[in-house]
C-alpha cells in the first residue's frame, strides 16, 4: 500500500510512468512503478540506499531499457519509441549525472557546445555563443575556455547543468546533485535549480536522499523502499513528514530531527 496525501492534478503530466519494472542481469530491482509528474515541478525521487533511486532514473531517460511498462515524455511514447521519434524526445529533456560527466579533454564551452552540435545545424559561431550564454546562467561566465581539472567541485556540477539546458529543455533530470559538495555548495546548487525552473518553467527531476534539499525544492515527492521495490509513499514531503503512518517513511523524513 502507498502512503499518499493528494494534491490537485493542475495540468496534463510532463512525465507519465505507467507499469515500469525495472533491473540488471536478470535482476528485477523496481516492479510494477506508476507515477506523473506535472509541468513546472519540482519532483523528487527518494529513499534510502540501494532502493532504485537511481535504477529508475536511468530507465526513464533510456539509458537502459524498463522490463516492462511504458514511459511517456510531454504525451508521447518514449521507452517503445522508434529511433527516429526517441531522437526527437531526446531534445526535449537535458541530465545532469552525479558527477557532471564533463569530458576532461574539453574546455567547459567545449562540453556545453556537443548536444547543439549533436541535435542542431546551428553553425559553430552560433554553437559557441549558445554555449557561452548557458555558462553565464549558471554563474560561469568567463570560465569557458577552461578545463574540468582546473575548476571546483561545484563548478564541474554548474557546468553540467549548463550543458543539460543547452537545448532549452522542457525537462531535467538531476541524479543526486549534492553528492560530494559540502553544505553551502549544495545549498547554492539547489538555489540553482529552484532558479531554472521559475525562470525557464522547466520541469525538474531530482534523485536524491538529502533531507535539506528534499524540504526545501520538493513540490512532491516519491519514496522508493528496496523491501518492497516500489513506491511506498508520494506526496509533498512535508506532509508526508507529518502525516506518514508508515514507519519506514517517518523514519526516512525525520531522520534529521536529532541535529536540529
Amino acid at each position: 500500500m502507498i502512503d499518499s496525501v493528494s494534491t490537485p492534478a493542475l495540468a496534463a503530466p510532463a512525465i507519465e510512468v505507467n507499469g515500469l519494472s525495472a533491473g540488471y542481469d536478470g535482476r528485477v530491482v523496481l516492479k510494477d512503478v506508476s507515477f506523473s509528474v506535472r509541468p513546472g515541478e519540482i519532483f523528487f525521487i527518494i529513499g534510502g540506499s540501494g532502493c532504485g533511486k537511481s535504477t529508475l532514473l536511468r530507465h526513464m531517460v533510456g539509458l537502459n531499457p524498463p522490463l516492462s511498462g511504458t514511459v511517456r515524455f510531454l504525451g508521447r511514447p518514449f521507452s517503445q519509441a522508434d529511433a527516429k521519434a526517441r531522437r526527437e524526445l531526446l531534445k526535449t529533456f537535458g541530465m545532469l549525472f552525479q558527477n557532471g560527466a564533463l569530458w576532461s579533454s574539453l574546455t567547459l564551452r567545449q562540453n556545453v557546445a556537443l548536444p547543439l552540435e549533436e541535435y542542431t545545424t546551428l553553425s559553430p559561431r552560433e554553437i559557441d555563443e549558445i554555449a557561452s550564454l548557458k555558462l553565464g546562467q549558471v554563474g560561469l561566465s568567463g570560465f569557458g575556455d577552461y578545463y574540468p581539472s582546473e575548476i571546483s567541485g561545484g563548478m564541474r556540477k554548474r557546468a553540467g547543468l549548463a550543458r543539460a539546458l543547452a537545448l532549452d529543455p522542457d525537462i531535467v533530470f538531476f541524479d543526486e546533485p549534492s553528492a560530494g559538495l559540502d553544505p553551502v555548495t549544495s545549498r547554492k546548487l539547489d538555489e540553482l535549480i529552484r532558479q531554472v525552473r521559475d525562470t525557464f518553467g522547466t520541469t525538474i527531476v531530482v534523485v536524491s536522499h538529502e533531507l535539506a534539499s528534499i524540504f526545501d525544492l520538493a513540490d512532491r515527492v516519491i519514496m522508493l523502499d528496496r523491501e518492497q521495490q516500489g513506491i511506498i509513499a508520494e506526496g509533498p514531503p512535508r506532509e508526508l513528514a507529518a502525516n506518514s503512518r508508515d514507519p519506514r517513511v517517518s523514519e526516512f523524513l525525520h531522520r534529521g530531527d536529532k541535529l536540529a
